[in-house]
């Protein structure tokens, strides 16, 4: 076994140190003019200044945790929890840096090179920083409270306060992988706010009411929103698919430990194959999104010609590539050129199906060396039923990846039929787009509710929780590709507001409308692998306190109504999420309009004051943050002890039917609506140009999908696995400590 967490260790150091090189080469790539670089400066202090913010209310907000967990739960339980939000926290700080760092450079690659090509691999140089973190960081965590806890020995450990008895290793993992969801409930309710807030701003003042392009220097809400893509889409989604990313082998081992005890050798193959999973996926990310940057890196060629020709074609001598005389007047030049790339989004792609293919088959080789020579009479089909559960979590992240691009891709008709919409105005888009968030819930539903039944017939509930970390297994992939999408969103805003070339743009517009498919991907395997992991917490959840008898009439009401209450409490955090945006988007608004007043502005005679709009979207963005991330955690808490662990139970199911299908819905609709004005704005609807009527309407339509996609479709998934990990914590205290 010590060769085994050896291993793990060895693939954790090769992706940290392909993060440093990927960050090193990036940045010795040129950021361009001065307007750019002084462009991107802003960004990156922005971000940085915000997440410094956000620690002051974090910090203190984990050290409370922790030290509540240590008094009332395990004495070391605080250390765990601590140490997930630290990784969180690294994860997201180091990610950032390639989102800020290679939006400028993937800008000034589309303005020297002209080639979409090299744009895409700076773009996903960056993106992979954020990809390779993920995984390392979560794992390397998650390997050493594992080890620290003994592992599947079943040490018993006591609150300090109290002496309530708990398993170690259950309860240290547990609370790693609440200190990692609190970073993410915090950075998703926050920076959605903060992107959201401002884009809506954003397009209502300057394209509505000015008639201003998306991102000119002059609206003071257009940098704001450029900051916001980074501390949403990049450091939300960060440490958002870092915590399922734990939550998923957390559950497994919490099932293995309730169901194979008695069993040593079976009980410790269940708990390290999750483990290897983990490790195959991030081995597996190396390699697709790696094969992709170094397929697109410049090439070079040699080409005879004429000598003549040779001088005539370059007649700089400073600027002349190397040339080899080959006597009789001819000469073999070493040409640079770069691939030809039509479509973006394949070769995004190719990275992701490398990626799953990779998993899968080393995911094969693991089950067959951790089950192959022991007794696995549990399982349907024997040693390789684990597998198969985990290939079905591979296909199910696939397979929601590509019903999400059928909605929200403009390759795709209902985005067609969405933007041709735009002529007939606001409430037709508005309508229409509704219907097609609504439509692509039951596709999603069906793919991850088949795979958990085939799943659960092979291995129990083991087999649901197995399906969940084979769809999260190659998450590194999924989360360098959906940074793309802001990295190109941020490198489209840096051209278009320091007035660059308009082919410049052509390639960031593509770039950009490629990003926000991955960007709806990646939120749809993001809740995907949500919905895997709350229904497998739910599970170890009913295994953690002494089963009550379900015929009982009392313990069907506390259930039901349970469900209604997390019902319930998911509406109003929804509700909270969409009032506090629109809160902060008019007070943005207005500031932008009252700058855009001051004599010589409009004129671009003087230059705006960005810093003010800046200070407003983070402080209203903290100001938000703190009640729905409060109302999610503390939920089981305020039901559990006064009524008893069965109605947190209906409450966590609840939360869990309500939150799949709005997420879903959400984050659909957003990224068409989001497709549907991107569409115009590329030309591929004809008779609809930039500041047209039908402009106008699809962007209106565009600020209903903003809240919907970033805002309430990301923190619905967060939400949910926040309370069920508090609940599988606190389930004994619950059941020993109830009023009624």
């Amino acid at each position: 076994m010590a060769f085994l967490y050896v291993s793990i260790f060895g693939v954790v150091s090769v992706a940290f140190a392909l993060m440093v090189y990927n960050f090193v080469d990036l940045k010795a790539h040129d950021e361009g003019t001065v307007e750019m670089i002084e462009r991107a400066a802003i960004i990156r202090s922005g971000a940085k200044t915000f997440l410094r913010r956000e620690y002051r209310v974090i910090v203190p907000a984990v050290l409370i945790i922790a030290v509540a967990y240590s008094l009332f739960r395990e004495a070391g339980a605080g250390v765990s929890f601590i140490l997930g939000a630290v990784m969180s926290a690294t994860a997201v700080e180091i990610g950032m840096r390639g989102g800020t760092y290679g939006n400028v450079r993937t800008t000034n690659a589309a303005k020297e090179t002209g080639a979409m090509s090299r744009t895409i691999r700076i773009a996903l140089m960056g993106g992979s920083i954020s990809g390779f973190a993920v995984p390392a960081f979560g794992l390397f965590g998650f390997l050493i409270v594992w080890i620290a806890s003994g592992g599947p020995s079943g040490a018993i450990g006591y609150s300090l306060i109290g002496h309530n008895p708990c398993a170690i290793a259950t309860i240290r993992l547990t609370t790693y992988s609440l200190g990692c969801s609190v970073v993410a409930m915090f950075n998703r309710v926050a920076g959605g706010n903060y992107t959201k807030s401002a884009d809506i701003a954003a397009d209502n003042v300057g394209k509505n009411n000015h008639n201003l392009a998306e991102d000119d220097p002059r609206n003071v809400c257009s940098i704001a929103d450029l900051i916001g893509d980074c501390v949403n889409d990049i450091a939300g989604n960060i440490s958002d698919l870092l915590e399922s990313l734990v939550a998923t082998p957390t559950a497994c081992i919490l099932i293995a430990m309730q169901v194979f005890t008695g069993d040593d050798k079976l009980l410790l193959a269940t708990c390290v194959y999750p483990m290897i999973l983990i490790a195959a996926g991030l081995l597996s990310t190396l390699v697709g999104v790696m094969f992709i940057v170094l397929k697109n890196r410049k090439r070079h060629k040699w080409v005879e010609m004429r000598t003549a020709d040779y001088v005539a074609k370059y007649p700089d001598k400073s600027t002349r590539p190397a040339a080899i005389s080959l006597g009789s007047g001819r000469v073999r030049v070493l040409i640079v050129y770069s691939l030809d790339v039509e479509d973006p989004g394949a070769e995004l792609n190719l990275a992701t199906w490398m990626s799953a293919i990779v998993v899968a088959g080393m995911g094969l080789y693991g089950a067959n060396m951790v089950f192959g020579s022991i007794d696995t009479t549990e399982f349907r089909l024997g040693w390789i039923s684990p597998w198969i559960a985990a290939l079905l979590g591979i296909i199910s992240s696939v397979a929601v990846g590509m019903i999400t691009e059928y909605y929200t891709s403009t390759k795709y008709r209902h985005v067609k039929e969405l933007a041709n919409m735009a002529p007939e105005g606001v409430a037709y888009m508005v309508t229409k787009g509704t219907a097609i968030g609504n439509r692509s819930v039951l596709a999603a539903v069906v793919v991850i509710g088949v795979s958990m039944l085939i799943s659960g017939k092979l291995c129990g509930s083991y087999g649901v929780a197995i399906a969940a970390v084979g769809m999260l297994s190659f998450v590194g992939t999924t989360v360098s590709i959906d940074a793309f999408g802001p990295i190109a969103d941020n490198a489209g805003g840096i051209a278009e507001g320091c007035g660059l070339d308009e082919n410049v743009r052509k390639i960031t517009d593509e770039l950009d409308a490629v990003g926000n498919t991955t960007a709806a991907i990646g939120k749809g395997n993001a809740i995907g692998s949500a919905a895997f992991a709350v229904v497998a917490l739910i599970i170890s959840y009913i295994g953690s306190y002494p089963m009550p008898d379900y015929t009982d009439p009392n313990v069907i009401i506390s259930v039901i109504v349970g469900g209604i209450f997390g019902m319930g409490i998911i509406k109003y955090f929804i509700g909270m999420l969409g009032n506090n945006t629109i809160n902060a988007s008019k007070k943005l608004a207005l500031e932008a309009e009252r700058q855009l007043a001051i004599p010589g502005v409009m004129e671009g005679k003087v230059k705006p004051d960005y810093n003010k709009a800046i200070e407003i979207a983070a402080d209203n963005a903290l100001r938000y943050m703190l009640v729905p991330s409060i109302l999610s955690l503390l939920s089981p808490i305020v039901l559990g002890f006064p009524f008893g662990p069965e109605v947190v139970l209906g409450m966590l199911a609840g939360m869990a039917f309500t939150a799949i299908g709005e997420a879903i819905f959400n984050g659909n609709a957003g990224g068409a609506r989001d497709n549907a004005k991107k569409a115009i704005e590329m030309g591929l609807v004809p008779g609809c140009t930039k500041g047209s009527e039908a402009h106008k309407a699809a962007v209106a339509n565009d600020t209903v999908g903003d809240t919907e996609k970033d805002v309430i479709g990301v923190c619905c998934d967060i939400s949910m696995k926040s309370a069920t990990t508090v609940a599988n914590s606190m389930a004994m205290l619950f059941h020993n400590y109830r009023i009624f």
